[in-house]
């Protein structure tokens, strides 16, 4: 098929690559300028670079929705668009010009995480799995019925860098199944049960702020689901901001007020937490390495010398 493509970031990069070594014909790229996003400065392989590398013409948008584009993709003349980690809306009058409609393929198992960095906020809520969802688009953002979908396992220590690159190796597969799915007539998808979808907002630095009050079991994931590259969880120490690296649940039970600094325990330094805290009845948060903003990383035990003291949400002088 001639396949139009919209993608931006690695997700993309791969996603057109799997195309460019397909039998399809990939007649037009359109990607997003690079840029200054905390969170889409990580995984940033070009798709403009790519295509431009195969002798794909590129037009690079930040909105797609000028008659320029329009007359490039009347002319490129695509069967379908694949969509790929495309960042804004992209109005009917595109994504109903091929002759198949338009594919796009999204990193979680829709309709659960629709929206912006499914595998964080999937990590941070303690799903079971994650995956990539390849779907018809229509009006609603992420919300077409499905052609094709594949889960993989979250597991006990995982970081959203690992199950980035679990599911970055879907993208290309999906892909080229979802499209040899439609090639050979097929339309009976499976619709989206609306009841169970959910949509999140694209995240920002106030989303890595720490709250004492989760549970440590919540606060090992959140620590997990913001792991290097992405902005990791921070707190104040004092007018300090300190980045927590690595942390996990602490064997003991602690008592006490959220955020307090309270013992050495192994190889860490055990921080209270939970809202429960005070009825002695929950486990802490053991810190193993923290990051400054200088970036000196420290094991906790050489950065929190002295016990006590609090850490906050934000800074709070002597």
């Amino acid at each position: 098929m001639r396949v139009a493509m919209f993608g931006f970031q690695t997700w993309g990069h791969r996603t057109l690559q799997a195309l460019l070594d397909s039998p399809h014909e990939v007649t037009l790229v359109v990607t997003h300028p690079a840029s200054d996003q905390p969170y889409e400065r990580i995984w940033s392989d070009s798709v403009a670079e790519l295509a431009e590398a195969s002798g794909v013409p590129v037009a690079i948008r930040s909105t797609p929705d000028d008659d320029e584009l329009m007359d490039l993709l009347k002319a490129a003349d695509p069967d379908i668009i694949v969509a790929t980690n495309w960042r804004t809306w992209i109005p009917p009058r595109i994504f109903n010009l091929p002759r198949r409609g338009t594919l796009n393929v999204h990193d979680s198992l829709l309709p659960a995480y629709a929206g912006f960095s499914p595998l964080i906020w999937a990590l941070i809520n303690g799903e079971k799995e994650v995956g990539v969802t390849a779907h018809m688009m229509d009006e609603t953002l992420d919300a077409g019925d499905i052609v094709a979908q594949r889960a993989v396992p979250v597991g006990p220590r995982d970081t959203a860098t690992d199950l980035f690159h679990r599911t970055l190796e879907l993208f290309g597969p999906i892909t080229l199944d979802a499209l040899a799915q439609i090639e050979s007539g097929r339309t009976d998808w499976v619709q989206q049960d609306r009841s169970k979808a959910s949509f999140f907002h694209r995240r920002s630095v106030e989303d890595s702020l720490i709250d004492w009050n989760w549970t440590a079991e919540e606060l090992d994931r959140f620590v997990r689901a913001l792991s290097d590259p992405y902005p990791n969880a921070y707190t104040y120490r004092g007018t300090e901001r300190v980045r927590i690296l690595d942390a996990e649940v602490s064997k003991g039970i602690y008592g006490g007020t959220p955020g307090r600094v309270f013992i050495r325990e192994g190889d860490g330094v055990v921080i209270v937490a939970g809202a429960e805290a005070r009825r002695g009845r929950s486990h802490g948060l053991l810190v193993k390495k923290v990051r400054l903003d200088d970036g000196t990383e420290l094991a906790a035990t050489d950065y929190f010398t002295r016990m006590g003291g609090y850490l906050t949400r934000e800074p709070r002088s002597s």
